[in-house]
C-alpha cells in the first residue's frame, strides 16, 4: 500500500528508526554532559555531608548497645530478617501458583510507590517491600541506640533518614517502572528528554547538579511576578525601598515597613495579584514600604551584620520616617530579617530611640537552643566547611543554601522533581512558588559566619552576649507592642522555638499565632482562599508551647485580618493618602519592583 505515492513505513520498523536516531541523539548529549562535569569547581568537601565523627558515633553506640543487651540487639536482626524470609517465601508461593500476581502487601501507604504495578507485579512488589522493611530496620535501630546525646541522635536519625530516601527504589532507572513504561511508550524519547534537561541544569550550574523546580521562562518579576505598582525612592549599597502606592483615600497615620529575608527576593511577599500580601495591606489602607536586598558578589565579602542593621534596617526606618513625616512607624520582619530586626530593636531599646512603634515577626528564631530539623546542619563539621569555602568565594553562594534546605524536603524538591526531569523527560512545571523558590541570593561571607556562628551556634541573643554596633542585646530589650506569626510544619523555623523566643522578649503586649502549613504557605495565605487556619490565645504568653497550643483557640481561614484589625490599632488614626511617592530628598529612582530584585546594580 502506498500513500501520496510514498510507501507505508510498518509500524515496528519506524519505531525502530525512532530508537536508533534517539540513541545517536543521547550520544551527542552524553559528550555535553562530559563537557558541562569538567566546569565544576571545587568546594570544601564538609559542604557535601556530615564528619565521619557522626557515623562512627552511631556505630560505637550500636555496638555499646550489643554488648550491654545482646539479646535485644539479636531479637530485632532475627525479626528484621524473619520479615524478610517471610516475605520472599510469599513472593515466591505467588509465583509458584501460575498467576503471575504479588503476594499480600501489608507495607505502609507511600506517594513515592503510586504506580499499580508497585503492588501487582511481583518483581517491582518484591522491591518495594523489601525497601520498606529494610528502612524500618534501620529506623528502629537508630530509635534504639541509646548511648548518644540528644543533638547526636537528632542527627544520626535525620542523616539515615537521607540515606533511606535516596536508596528507594524509585531513584533508579531501572527499578522505577513509570519510567521504564515512559521509554517503551516514547521509544526512548522521554529519556533524551530528560537527559536534555539533565545537561541544561548542569551547564546551568557550572557542573553541579541541581534540578530545575519551574519553568524558568514562565515568570519574570515586574511581568507577570512583583506587579504591585510602586516606586524605589531610596538606594544604597544594600538595599532598594519601595514605597507602593495607595489605593484608598486615606491611609493609617503610622506607615508600614517590611523587611523581607535576604536569603532569597523579596517578592514572596507580592506574588500573582490574588495572593499578594502588599497589594492586600495597601488595599487595607497601609501605607506600605518595603525593602528589596542586594544579591551580593564577591565584593561584598566584608559587609557585616552590623552593616546590614546600620546600614539596613536602621537606614531604611530613617528614611520611611524622612518620607511620610511620621515619628515612628510599623515594622515587620521574615525570618533571617525577623531575627535581625529583633537585634535592631533591641539595639534601639539601648539608645532611647522609639522609631518604631510595633513590630510584627514572621517565623522568626531568636532562641536557637532547640533550632529544629536545620539544627543537623549547624554543628562545626558544616560550619566549618562553609566558613572555608565562604572565605575562598567571598560569598555564601545561594547554591549551597540552595541544596541544604532542600534535603530538609528531599523527598519533595530532590528526588521527585528529579524523576519527573531525567528520567520521564518532563519539563519543569510553570509553578509561581517554586520559581521563586529557585530565584535565590547569596551571602555575605563575614555576615553570614557571624549569623552562624555568633546566633545559631552560640545562641547569643538569647543568652544576651551577642553585640550589635559594640553593645550586648538580649531578647528582653526588645520592649514594644509586638505581633507573631509561627508556622504549624515549617521546616525552617520550627514554631516551638519561635514561640520560646518571642516569650522571652521584654514585651508586655504580646500576640502570638500559629498559622496551618509550612513557611511559605502558613505566611502567604490571603483570605479569599480560605485556606489554612490559625491557632489564637489570649492567655500570656509563658510557658511550654504544648501548653499555649492546648489552651489556644483555632479559627478558620487566614490570619491576615486579625493582623490587620491588630495593626490599625497601633497605627495612628487616618490621614490623607500621599499624591506622590518619595519626597524632595527622596525622588523616585526606578518603578517597583526595582533593579535589585533583577540582579541589576543602581
Amino acid at each position: 500500500m502506498t500513500t501520496a505515492g510514498k510507501e507505508e513505513v510498518p509500524e515496528n520498523v519506524a519505531r525502530a528508526e525512532r530508537l536508533n536516531a534517539n540513541l545517536s541523539r543521547m550520544e551527542a548529549l552524553t559528550r555535553r554532559l562530559t563537557a558541562a562535569m569538567a566546569q565544576r569547581r571545587t568546594h570544601d568537601p564538609a559542604l557535601d555531608g556530615p564528619a565521619s565523627d557522626i557515623y562512627l558515633k552511631a556505630a560505637t553506640a550500636w555496638l555499646a548497645g550489643m554488648m550491654r543487651d545482646p539479646g535485644r540487639m539479636l531479637e530485632q536482626q532475627v525479626a528484621h530478617w524473619g520479615k524478610a524470609l517471610r516475605h520472599q517465601i510469599d513472593a515466591g508461593q505467588a509465583m509458584a501458583s501460575g498467576e503471575f500476581r504479588a503476594p499480600a502487601d501489608p507495607g505502609p501507604s507511600d506517594r513515592r510507590f503510586s504506580n499499580p504495578l508497585w503492588d501487582s507485579h511481583p518483581w517491582f512488589n518484591y522491591l518495594k517491600q523489601q525497601y520498606q522493611l529494610n528502612a524500618g530496620a534501620a529506623e528502629l535501630a537508630v530509635d534504639e541506640m541509646e548511648d548518644l546525646t540528644p543533638e547526636d541522635r537528632k542527627r544520626v536519625s535525620y542523616f539515615t533518614r537521607q540515606i533511606i530516601d535516596m536508596m528507594a527504589p524509585t531513584n533508579f532507572l531501572l527499578t522505577n517502572p513509570d519510567a521504564l513504561e515512559r521509554a517503551i511508550a516514547t521509544d526512548g524519547e522521554s529519556l533524551v528528554r530528560g537527559l536534555e534537561n539533565m545537561v541544561r541544569d548542569m551547564e546551568a550550574n557550572n557542573g553541579e547538579l541541581m534540578v530545575t523546580l519551574a519553568d524558568k521562562e514562565a515568570f519574570a518579576a515586574g511581568v507577570n511576578l512583583a506587579t504591585t505598582p510602586g516606586d524605589v525612592v531610596y538606594r544604597n549599597r544594600l538595599f532598594e525601598l519601595i514605597q507602593y502606592r495607595p489605593t484608598t483615600a486615606k491611609v493609617h497615620k503610622a506607615p508600614l515597613l517590611i523587611f523581607p529575608p535576604w536569603i532569597n527576593k523579596f517578592y514572596i511577599l507580592d506574588m500573582k495579584a490574588q495572593n499578594s500580601l502588599i497589594a492586600w495591606m495597601v488595599g487595607q489602607g497601609f501605607s506600605v514600604f518595603v525593602v528589596s536586598w542586594v544579591n551580593p558578589d564577591a565584593a561584598y565579602a566584608d559587609v557585616s551584620l552590623d552593616d546590614y542593621i546600620r546600614d539596613g534596617f536602621i537606614r531604611a526606618i530613617a528614611e520611611v520616617r524622612r518620607i511620610t513625616g511620621e515619628k515612628q512607624i510599623n515594622a515587620t520582619g521574615y525570618c533571617i530579617a525577623g531575627t535581625t530586626l529583633g537585634l535592631t530593636l533591641a539595639h534601639l531599646h539601648k539608645a532611647g530611640d522609639k522609631s518604631v512603634k510595633s513590630a510584627t515577626f514572621f517565623t522568626t528564631l531568636t532562641d536557637f537552643s532547640d533550632p529544629g530539623e536545620v539544627g543537623v546542619f549547624l554543628d562545626n563539621d558544616f560550619v566549618d566547611g562553609i566558613e572555608r569555602q565562604s572565605a575562598q568565594d567571598g560569598i555564601l553562594s545561594s547554591l549551597f543554601m540552595q541544596r541544604t534546605f532542600s534535603f530538609l524536603r528531599s523527598n519533595d524538591l530532590i528526588y521527585a522533581p528529579a524523576i519527573r526531569s531525567y528520567m520521564l523527560g518532563e519539563a519543569p512545571p510553570a509553578f509561581d512558588l517554586l520559581y521563586w523558590n529557585g530565584d535565590a541570593t547569596n551571602l555575605p561571607a563575614k555576615m553570614a559566619i557571624r549569623y552562624l556562628r555568633g546566633l545559631c551556634q552560640q545562641n547569643g541573643f538569647a543568652e544576651g552576649s551577642f553585640e550589635v554596633l559594640g553593645e550586648k542585646v538580649s531578647l528582653k530589650d526588645i520592649t514594644l507592642p509586638l505581633f507573631a506569626v509561627a508556622c504549624e510544619t515549617d521546616h525552617i523555623a520550627h514554631w516551638k522555638g519561635s514561640f520560646n523566643g518571642i516569650k522571652q522578649m521584654g514585651a508586655k503586649d504580646k500576640t502570638f499565632i500559629l498559622s496551618e502549613s509550612g513557611h511559605i504557605a502558613g505566611i502567604i495565605n490571603p483570605p479569599s482562599k480560605g485556606k489554612y487556619g490559625h491557632w489564637s490565645s489570649t492567655a500570656a504568653l509563658g510557658g511550654e508551647p504544648a501548653v499555649w497550643i492546648a489552651g489556644a483557640e483555632k479559627t478558620k481561614g487566614s490570619w491576615w485580618p486579625r493582623w490587620s484589625d491588630w495593626l490599625q490599632s497601633r497605627s495612628g488614626g487616618e490621614v490623607p493618602a500621599p499624591e506622590a511617592p518619595g519626597g524632595p530628598e527622596n525622588p523616585v529612582l526606578a518603578a517597583a519592583p526595582g533593579t535589585y530584585v533583577l540582579n541589576q546594580r543602581g
